[in-house]
């Protein structure tokens, strides 16, 4: 009888020789928690707490959990699944992990258009949090009084606006908030022509908090994996800490059960509007980050045999579940603000976004009895620890994309050289007009591009190679047969899904607004133009491809045939699990079929751990558990 004991060493051998052979050409994460709790950090972010809550609101309360979570099962999870295994099959990012086929590898490089895009004015509201959260350290708030920058119709923290309105003789909605006017006019200054008059120079305190973002993301990934798996204990966990510290004190203020009321009540005729499915599909992307590349990027950097069909049930299940938490939490808040001003809790809500975080909140924050700066400091920190986890990823996938093309590039130097790009970009974002400018890049650069992005990825995938080669691919991976309802959602329902959606939102879609403002059509021009740029590098690059080959065969059809098929990047990096790889692909075998797929084990002569244990395991016996 074979020793329980020897069997766990040569299970660890294997482990460890496959760990050690794959980091001699690639870095890797130092253990598979760090990996998680990353993922976790990426797809937790800003959208969850300030987005979700209103767009679930806005869509029939909670009767849009159930779009919400249908698109989680069937479009979100599914797509989030594909991205782990593509990545972690060829150990490349989002870019290179096109050799799987050449035609579409610019839809990697406009995945980096928009990520970058992305990225760019999502740091300059981690900025806007570090603002706050230094302005948090005083004896008296200062968005809870009206100071010298406030009109005559301001409310501080001390007044209801129904007491105001009676002294001033006009309608209480009239009037606003102490915190709303200082964030427009005393952090934002922000210009009410819009971008009519240009753009003027970036606000200088606003400027220093984004260099300050942009550091703390420097030395989060200037040693790679290395650095930013072990921040990702803390961007990952401390968040949840300081959501149920506010959901603690939140559900025991007064009016508090109105405002939970308020959101969850159904609204169930909203079931019927497309544009409800439309609003679940976009903030599962948000949410989820699939489609940006970042997910394809960090999953590369896995041990091969890593089991990934655990983690992205994992993490869709706790984005889903942190977006509710949110949810909750920010509707108990706002619950006790309209109890304390004595209006109705839709006459508090100020809307989404920027809004939220740095309106609402603060409001309710500055009406605390006890240690209101606590409370404020701790839930800025958990803003800023959000944005760090989400901008890490999507930078990392920037650097990933640049050191996988030019491989003799220091890492360090690569990110560096990101971070001040990043940081001057920045600067537009943190002008009088800067946040115009964030609504703009935000529709058309991280926007509808991403649904033609990932049509395109997942027809790539699952079309042109084939879905039955990429389960193929994931069996021998993982060690796992792939079901019918991964086929029946990657094949068929989400590209179809994405396709109907893409066109209902063109159909139906309206002038870019930004409160009353009303963007012109030169502006627009300027967003449509990025959005064409960043779908145009599939047609460009699959030119670049085809002329790649043309001189390597007869005939230019020849040349775009093979432009679609996968080059010999396309498999395991390790040299052992490549040989094992090409048995397993060479054997005989009748083609994928059924629910579990029945087919008989291949036998692999290569493995590891047979050199070890001197028997000649098959490929099923091989340990997929981290």
């Amino acid at each position: 009888m074979k020793s329980p004991f020897k069997n766990i060493v040569s299970k660890a051998i294997y482990w460890k020789g496959e760990q050690e052979s794959g980091a001699q050409g690639r870095e890797q994460w130092s253990s598979p928690v760090e990996f998680l709790l990353s993922c976790i950090a990426m797809s937790v972010g800003l959208g969850n707490v300030w987005r979700f809550p209103f767009v679930a609101l806005d869509n029939g309360g909670g009767a849009f959990l159930i779009p919400y979570i249908l698109v989680l099962l069937f479009i979100g999870k599914p797509l989030y699944y594909m991205e782990l295994c593509l990545g972690q099959f060829s150990s490349y990012g989002s870019v290179k992990v096109w050799a799987i086929s050449p035609a579409f590898r610019g839809v990697g490089y406009g995945q980096a258009i928009a990520t970058w895009a992305v990225v760019t004015y999502y740091v300059s509201l981690m900025g806007l949090t570090v603002y706050y959260f230094f302005a948090s350290f005083t004896s008296e708030l200062p968005w809870s009084v009206c100071g010298k920058w406030s009109s005559i119709t301001c409310v501080d923290s001390n007044t209801t606006a129904n007491e105001l309105a009676a002294k001033l003789g006009v309608n209480a909605t009239s009037l606003t908030s102490a915190a709303e006017e200082y964030f427009s006019k005393e952090v934002l200054q922000k210009d009410p022509m819009g971008l009519a008059n240009g753009l003027d120079v970036p606000e200088w305190r606003l400027t220093l908090c984004l260099l300050f973002s942009w550091v703390i993301l420097f030395v989060v990934l200037a040693k790679g994996v290395q650095s930013s798996g072990k921040a990702a204990y803390f961007t990952a966990l401390f968040p949840y800490v300081v959501l149920f510290i506010m959901l603690i004190r939140g559900a025991t203020l007064k009016g508090a059960l109105n405002g939970v009321l308020f959101f969850i009540t159904p609204r169930w005729e909203k079931l019927l509007e497309p544009g409800v499915w439309y609003a679940a599909v976009d903030q599962s992307f948000f949410s989820l980050s699939v489609g940006f590349g970042s997910i394809v990027m960090f999953s590369s950097y896995n041990s091969f045999r890593h089991n990934v069909y655990r983690d992205a049930a994992i993490i869709s299940v706790t984005d889903t579940l942190t977006s509710l938490l949110a949810g909750f939490t920010t509707f108990a808040i706002l619950g006790h603000l309209a109890d304390l001003l004595g209006v109705e809790v839709k006459d508090v809500v100020k809307g989404g976004g920027t809004s939220l975080a740095f309106v609402s909140y603060p409001d309710v924050l500055s009406r605390f009895q006890y240690v209101p700066q606590l409370f404020a400091v701790l839930f800025f920190l958990m803003l800023f620890t959000l944005g760090v986890g989400s901008a890490s990823a999507l930078t990392g996938c920037i650097i990933t994309i640049i050191c996988d093309d030019f491989p003799n590039f220091k890492k360090w130097i690569v990110t560096l050289v990101v971070c001040i790009a990043g940081f001057l970009l920045g600067l537009f974002y943190v002008t009088p007009q800067g946040q115009f400018v964030l609504e703009l890049i935000n529709y058309y650069g991280g926007g509808f591009i991403i649904f033609i992005l990932v049509v395109c990825e997942i027809a790539a995938v699952q079309w042109v190679y084939g879905f039955n080669n990429f389960c193929r691919d994931i069996e021998f991976m993982l060690g796992r047969k792939t079901g019918l309802y991964w086929k029946f959602c990657w094949a068929f329902l989400i590209p179809v899904l994405l396709s109907v959606i893409f066109i209902y939102s063109q159909v139906t879609a309206k002038p870019l607004t930004a409160g009353t403002y009303v963007f012109p059509s030169n502006i627009t021009a300027v967003g449509i133009c990025l959005a064409v740029l960043a779908c145009s590098m599939v047609p460009i690059f699959f030119f670049v491809e085809v002329m790649h080959r043309r001189n390597d065969v007869s005939s230019l059809w020849q040349a775009i045939v093979k432009s679609f098929k996968p080059t010999a990047e396309w498999c395991p990096k390790d040299p052992l699990i490549r040989q094992e790889y090409r048995q397993f692909t060479d054997v005989n075998k009748p083609a994928l079929e059924g629910i579990d797929n029945p087919i008989p084990p291949v036998d692999s002569t290569i493995s590891m751990a047979s050199l070890h244990n001197g028997t000649h395991p098959t490929f099923t016996q091989y340990n997929t558990s981290v």
